[in-house]
This record gives C-alpha cells, structure tokens and sequence, in this order.
C-alpha cells in the first residue's frame, strides 16, 4: 500500500484521487512509455564484448499494437540511449522514440510539438524519480508495483504486475476499456 501526495491511499491495481484512474485513462489520446524498469525489468544484461540486451514481453507489445490500432498514439522517452530501442519500437510500428535525454521534459515538449496532442491527453508509464517531472504534467500518470516509491506514490495508477513482466499490456487494456474500446480491439481475434 501507498500514500500519495494527495493522502490517498494506493493498491496495486488502483489509486483514488479526484478525477478517478477511469477517466483520466478515457481522455488519453497518447500513451508515453519509459523502457528500462517499464517495458523490461530494469536488469541490464551485458554480453562479453560489452553488448547490452535486454528482454521485453510479448503481451506488452501486442498491448502497444492493440492501442495504435484503436487510435491511440504510442511513444517511447528514454533516457538510455541503445539500438535495441530502436529494433523493438519498430517492431511494434512506435514512431515517437526519444532516446538519451536526461531531462525528459526537453523531449516531452518536443513530443508535444510534433504531434500536436496537448499534455493533458498524453499519459506516461514510468518506474523512478527521472520519470518524475512528466508525471507531473501528464493526464495519466502510471507506474509499476516495483517502481521507486517515489513514482509510485505520484502516479495515478499502479499496475499489478511488474515491469516487463506484462505491465504495459496490463495498462493498454485499462485504457482501451476507460475509452469503451476493448472489446472492437478483441473482434479481429474472435471472428
């Protein structure tokens, strides 16, 4: 259990604040993803010729897709810089990648500007403190059970399941059932 800044008390799975994680999921006309901690594990594995790799979930990218085709953009704000990235968001057709940044806010702003979507349509899922100064200007602030608590008691949502271990997929859906959209997304898998 959490506390947040506004003192209210957070379950994995769920938050209260004033405007509840529902609607502030159906106004989203953008999800932004952070990658190490949010789409992996955080874990850096590195090969003997000094190779980093990295091991993303199935279910999260098939979350990613199943948003994009509901109309939803996707973006990724990293501020890891590596081509595995890149590989993995082209997979997946994300075409907003901002990588090797620090302040997240200078590609945010940016991300804003190419797209033309207002911050209070864009959420962000994020797992330690750099992710703090989006999570304070998005929608929908989202953060994972193994976050630092720091994030996890500013987000809107927790979700219940790790990072890299289908907590992305976990939030597409949330978002796509707030926005009445799930079930059109399973359709093409149910005919």
């Amino acid at each position: 259990m959490t506390i947040n800044m506004n003192n209210s008390i957070t379950e994995p799975g769920a938050q209260c604040t004033t405007d509840s994680p529902v609607q502030k999921a159906a106004q989203l006309r953008m999800m932004i993803f952070d990658v190490d901690g949010v789409l992996t594990d955080g874990r850096l594995h590195f090969s003997v010729e000094g190779e980093l790799m990295k091991s993303f979930h199935v279910h999260d990218g098939l979350g990613i897709q199943l948003l994009q085709k509901m109309g939803i953009a996707t973006a990724i704000i990293s501020a890891r810089q590596t081509p595995i990235v890149i590989r993995r968001a082209a997979d997946l057709g994300i075409t907003h990648v901002y990588q090797g940044n620090h302040d997240k806010r200078i590609t945010f702003r940016q991300l804003l500007n190419d797209t033309g979507i207002r911050a209070e349509q864009c959420g962000f899922m994020g797992d330690d403190i750099v992710d703090l100064p989006l999570f304070g200007k998005v929608g929908f602030a989202v953060s994972v059970p193994n976050a630092h608590p720091d994030a996890s008691s500013r987000a809107h949502y927790i979700t219940e399941k790790a990072g890299g271990m289908g907590a992305v997929r976990e939030i597409c859906d949330f978002i796509l059932r707030a926005q009445g959209k799930y079930e059109a997304a399973l359709a093409p898998y149910l005919a």
